[in-house]
């Protein structure tokens, strides 16, 4: 495989290495780090790499890997789901403070869960991930993903309805 077919391969998922890494790490510097550490370490397996059957699912296994790694040996901050919430440049100012702060609300308390609810949120909610990717990262079968993430959803809806009372 030459430069160009690699790159070919992996241009459409680089981003989301580096927004994984970036949620998983907090530092831009560090999740830059890390996305370039998994596209050496796919670069040195290139020729490897059509042999996976899903190779997006594989770098991502290898970012996330890679990050918890970087967070054990402690040269990384807390994980912490980072603010990614898309605001419509016509909402007012008072929507976009609600929010920020319904966000805020939602991140704490994300911040808390598991590890596994935690990777389960960051994968469907923020990076969108389809279930089938999902389910090749964690090792969980397609419904246990989405009972747990319906599960996870209702827990926020019930902290979220505490919140505002």
């Amino acid at each position: 495989m030459n430069q160009h077919e690699f790159m070919q391969l992996i241009n459409p998922f680089t981003d989301r290495l580096y927004r994984l890494a970036k949620r998983l790490l907090i530092s831009k510097d560090e999740a830059s780090d890390a996305q370039q550490e998994v596209l050496l370490k796919l670069w040195q397996k290139k020729e490897d790499l059509n042999n996976y059957k899903n190779v997006e699912a594989f770098a991502v296994t290898m970012t996330k890997n890679y990050c918890l790694d970087q967070l054990k040996s402690k040269r990384a901050q807390r994980a912490d789901i980072e603010n990614v919430v898309v605001r419509d440049t016509t909402a007012s100012v008072y929507q976009q403070v609600e929010d920020r702060d319904s966000w805020d609300h939602i991140e704490k308390y994300v911040s808390q869960l598991p590890e596994t609810q935690r990777l389960l949120f960051q994968y469907r909610e923020v990076e969108e991930m389809e279930y089938d990717i999902i389910a090749e990262l964690t090792g969980m079968n397609e419904t246990a993903i989405r009972v747990a993430l319906s599960r996870l959803r209702k827990q926020i809806r019930e902290f979220m309805i505490l919140q505002h009372q």
